[in-house]
């Protein structure tokens, strides 16, 4: 079993950064990839980023891409994600995701269905 931990999300102002955590607990990993997800109220789950295992890809949503960024360190099975110039629409749960498996399809980060574990999640609210 792998346990995933969120934190670093707060209230914050539009414009502010935050950098989110996600520890990674259980087993190693040595394959598959890790991604970011959330979701705002009354809104499905969508994704935010993700990198592989080694971080020499990674993926971004739309509505993120040139703000945010994602990396990895490996030593401590931890992943990262540096959200700048935050706006009010960002304001959601997000959700660290995993999957240790060497079939993980690196191709399509943005799947939901890929990962095996998940956190319980950490809430970024982004005032105007």
């Amino acid at each position: 079993q792998v346990q995933l931990v969120e934190s670093g999300g707060g209230l914050v102002q539009a414009g502010d950064s935050l950098r989110l955590s996600c520890a990674a607990s259980g087993r190693t990993f040595n394959s598959g990839a890790m991604g970011w997800f959330r979701q705002a109220p009354g809104k499905e789950r969508e994704f935010v980023a993700g990198i592989t295992w080694s971080g020499g890809s990674t993926d971004f949503g739309d509505a993120v891409k040139g703000r945010f960024t994602i990396s990895r360190d490996n030593n401590k099975n931890t992943m990262y994600l540096q959200m700048n110039g935050l706006k009010p629409e960002d304001t959601a749960i997000y959700y660290c995701a995993a999957s240790p498996s060497s079939y993980f399809n690196t191709r399509y980060l943005y799947r939901q269905g890929q990962y095996d574990y998940w956190g319980q999640g950490t809430q970024v609210t982004v005032s105007s």
